[in-house]
């Protein structure tokens, strides 16, 4: 039995990096997707296979109780909740660990019986799920709106508290590594440790999440990698490498394009706020050029390339499939259509990838931020639809600006731009845009979805 379940370990895992490899484009990402889940479902078979499973009735009722939740939530999600969805289920993975470990602590007497490695990599997968889980949780709450996107901190002792509680859940952990058995100990290491997520996530701003769901999406691999340590479960530390070592990979290349440092956005306390006032110098004494939908469709018909820049506003408006209707409309009159996607467009990695594949925009079209920024001088209209701080001028051109060294798109190279927009509000950085009141620049104000489809429209009868 033991060698059948090595076998079924290696295939499993060779399903999980086939699967992997679909993922580096949309048209093989949903095959992708399946194949990596079939090895999944090898790798759960082959663990309930293994001598002393123990009570068959309950993994059922939780297979159960898990596909009923799950299932349906994953079907009805909306594109625009995917985030929220994300850092939910990221921190269920988490949660699951921690209670892994407290179950492993009390079967085993603290750790009695078992080699001090075990204690070590159970601890740690302890201190690390549960500060996923709960950091996932304020995550979801900040996405969903249902707490201020805002930071939220006590000010200076902000950092003291968040260095209390951390070294609160590793004291008590030394000490049951040490050869505590209260089971006190291990409540204390999963309770300080969850304190640790939420301190440490309620600071952080809108601006960031994107980098946080990817830095705890990273957290509960490595937790459950740790956990697999700790139970010679050659399945959970392959699959936890794997997501951990992505989830770093991607963490530092999203904090790179951000041009900060993962420190500094552990450490919080930017993004969210309210206008800091004009981005860049005399910002705020420049007029405002609007413009309709008709105008728009005229201006856009009589370029030759034309350039879509997607923010969070298209996510929220759903109207990603009328910018591929408007797309289709133009490049039938022969106009060059792209889309200039940034790293950290949306409240999550890859959000505007994910959008633009479900109105099956053509993967090709969409152009990386170093491609897109060689473009843009041979640009016609740059229509920037809901996209606000990655399209910021100040990024470049203000010192004092918060966001002052983070590479933007820079739309402002192309010969005119057009912005769809709600209002002149600030994004997720809480400070304005000094590209609305550019000369080059016209704002059709209103809902993307409605302004894309009167563009659409006008285009139709041009």
């Amino acid at each position: 039995m033991n060698t059948l379940v090595s076998v079924l370990y290696v295939v499993a895992f060779a399903l999980f990096i086939y699967g992997l490899m679909g993922m580096t484009g949309p048209r093989t990402a949903v095959r992708g997707n399946w194949i990596a889940a079939a090895g999944m479902a090898i790798a759960v078979v082959a663990t309930l296979l293994l001598p002393g499973m123990g009570n068959w009735l309950l993994i059922a009722l939780g297979i159960g109780i898990g596909a009923v939740i799950g299932v349906p939530a994953a079907r009805r999600v909306k594109m625009t909740a995917m985030p929220q969805m994300v850092a939910l289920f990221n921190g269920v993975g988490g949660g699951a660990v921690a209670l892994i470990a407290w179950v492993e602590f009390r079967t085993t007497d603290g750790y009695a019986s078992e080699p001090r490695y075990v204690a070590i990599a159970s601890l740690f997968a302890a201190i690390v799920g549960s500060v996923s889980f709960w950091g996932s949780n304020i995550a979801f709450g900040k996405l969903q709106e249902l707490l201020p996107g805002k930071p939220v901190t006590v000010g200076r002792l902000q950092q003291p508290l968040n260095i209390a509680v951390v070294l609160a859940a590793v004291v008590c952990a030394v000490i049951i590594a040490s050869g505590g058995r209260s089971e006190w100990l291990i409540i204390g290491v999963l309770v300080a440790a969850g304190l640790a997520g939420v301190l440490v996530v309620l600071p952080i701003g809108g601006a960031d999440m994107p980098v946080v769901i990817s830095l705890l999406n990273a957290f509960t691999g490595l937790s459950a990698a740790a956990m697999g340590l700790a139970l010679d479960n050659t399945a959970l530390i392959v699959a936890g490498m794997i997501v951990g070592a992505s989830g770093s990979i991607l963490t530092n290349l999203m904090a790179q394009a951000m041009n900060r440092s993962i420190p500094a956005i552990v450490a919080g306390g930017f993004g969210g706020g309210g206008p800091t006032g004009p981005a860049g110098p005399g910002a705020g004494d420049r007029p405002v050029r609007s413009t309709s939908a008709a105008d728009a469709a005229i201006q856009l018909a009589y370029a030759g390339r034309v350039m879509v820049v997607p923010g969070y506003g298209m996510a929220v408006a759903q109207a990603q499939h009328a910018v591929r209707e408007m797309a289709d409309l133009l490049e039938a009159k022969g106009i060059e259509v792209g889309y200039a996607v940034h790293p950290v467009a949306g409240r999550m990695p890859g959000h505007m990838n994910v959008l633009l594949a479900e109105a099956d925009v053509p993967y090709g079209a969409l152009k990386e931020m170093d491609e897109s920024n060689s473009a843009f001088p041979q640009v016609d209209v740059s229509l920037v639809i809901g996209a606000n701080d990655v399209t910021n001028p100040a990024a470049q051109t203000d010192p004092s600006s918060p966001i002052y060294g983070m590479p933007i798109l820079n739309v402002t190279s192309s010969r005119s731009v057009i912005v769809l927009k709600r209002s002149m509000g600030s994004g997720f950085a809480g400070i304005d845009n000094a590209l609305f009141t550019d000369p080059k620049t016209a704002m059709l104000f209103g809902d993307a979805k409605e302004s894309v489809g009167g563009i659409v429209e006008e285009l139709k009868a041009l």
